[in-house]
């Protein structure tokens, strides 16, 4: 009988057979679960091709939005934001105009969404950046902020102003709002009052500051951020000017909401991004490829950190790309964006996972992480912005 749920198990990627998550659960029918992912457990797909990511959950949890440039519910070519509910997987609603591209939709706790768009400076997608063999994402000067009411027509804008203006998200009091703005001539982080309109810069270290996010109390924020040096420094500098950023190195930062008690969270190589709050306040759960740097092939997991001491705690185990971890708002889901269960060659799909949060899994067999290794060696990771 071991022997038979042991082959099971490295059959379909799956934690140990011991149903460590209670009566009822088998986790050999949990066939997107990876050996060691023992904080997952009914892992569902929701999205089915082209490249989707960024996906949050409404305040209620009752719907998600996300963008995604698939070609069969996007022929446009470039990002747009879709709502989608959770538990009915396949099908979605656009939420933005479909014209130029945008980037990091949000929900308002009334019902009202967010997102960054480029469509009042071209109704078409802005050229990709030209940079050769460099890994780069395009800090477009012509992305602004937006506000659409609960029927999502007619976007107001809401953010704006010369420069880059974008990755805008809620506090959960529905206060602020925070966001990341070239205004200040560097990439920083800024705050936004709804009420009054009032905005204060966060941060002014030379770097990339962005893709931050409240705690649940809504006391402090997270964000990821560069802090280059020397020759690094030049480099930055340079690629800023030209509208563009190289996200080699980045880690992990939080902060009070008016940008003091800084505290880094990572020290680790690689691209340390896509930070979210526990429900607890005291852990952050974000996305890494460290583990894979001088290896080759670049692969993105998911990991967990306790702020307090440092204490890491790796999530996800596809080897391949899993990162834009978001806890739902009663801490019983994660949502996240992957390369599991890929379908295209060469590029692969990244697609919208849901699954239910197992706080405190019991301990497990990691003994056929192996096999998963090898059953991922040729699925390679699309890292997404």
């Amino acid at each position: 009988m071991l022997l038979l749920i042991l082959l099971l198990q490295a059959v379909t990627g799956t934690a140990d057979g011991l149903n460590q998550e209670g009566a009822g659960y088998d986790p050999t029918t949990d066939s997107l679960r990876f050996a060691g992912e023992v904080h997952l457990r009914n892992i569902r797909q929701l999205t089915f091709g082209g490249n989707n990511a960024e996906a949050y959950w409404s305040f209620d949890d009752q719907q998600v939005i996300f963008q995604s440039d698939w070609m069969q519910i996007n022929s446009q070519g470039c990002d747009q934001q879709y709502v989608m509910d959770p538990d009915v997987p396949g099908e979605y609603m656009l939420v933005s105009t479909g014209q130029g591209r945008t980037t990091c939709g949000y929900f308002l706790p009334d019902g009202r969404i967010l997102y960054a768009s480029t469509h009042a400076n071209s109704l078409e997608c802005p050229a990709p950046p030209e940079a050769g063999e460099r890994y780069v994402w395009a800090i477009y000067d012509s992305f602004d902020i937006y506000v659409a009411e609960s029927d999502y027509d007619n976007p107001e804008l809401l953010i704006g102003g010369p420069g880059y203006d974008a990755e805008a998200t809620v506090s959960p009091d529905g206060r602020f709002i925070v966001f990341t703005s070239t205004r200040s001539g560097d990439l920083d982080l800024w705050r936004y009052e709804i009420a009054t309109g009032e905005t204060i810069q966060l941060t002014s270290t030379l770097g990339y500051d962005g893709g931050a996010f409240f705690s649940r109390d809504s006391k402090r924020i997270v964000w990821r951020a560069s802090r280059p040096e020397g020759d690094d420094a030049r480099n930055y500098r340079e690629l800023l000017d030209q509208g563009l950023i190289e996200p080699g190195e980045l880690n992990i930062f939080v902060a009070d909401i008016d940008g003091g008690n800084v505290q880094q969270v990572t020290d680790a190589s690689g691209a340390n991004w896509a930070p979210f709050f526990h429900p607890d306040g005291e852990h952050v759960i974000y996305s890494s490829n460290y583990e894979s740097i001088g290896r080759g092939r670049p692969m993105f997991a998911i990991y967990m950190v306790e702020i307090a001491t440092g204490v890491t705690t790796k999530v996800t185990h596809s080897n391949t790309f899993d990162a834009f971890p978001m806890f739902s708002f009663d801490g019983k889901r994660l949502l996240f964006s992957s390369n599991r269960n890929a379908s295209r060659t060469p590029t692969r799909d990244t697609n919208v996972f849901v699954a239910d949060w197992i706080a405190e899994p019991e301990a497990v067999d990691y003994e056929f992480e192996s096999t998963v290794e090898e059953k991922q060696m040729n699925s390679p990771s699309s890292p997404q912005e």
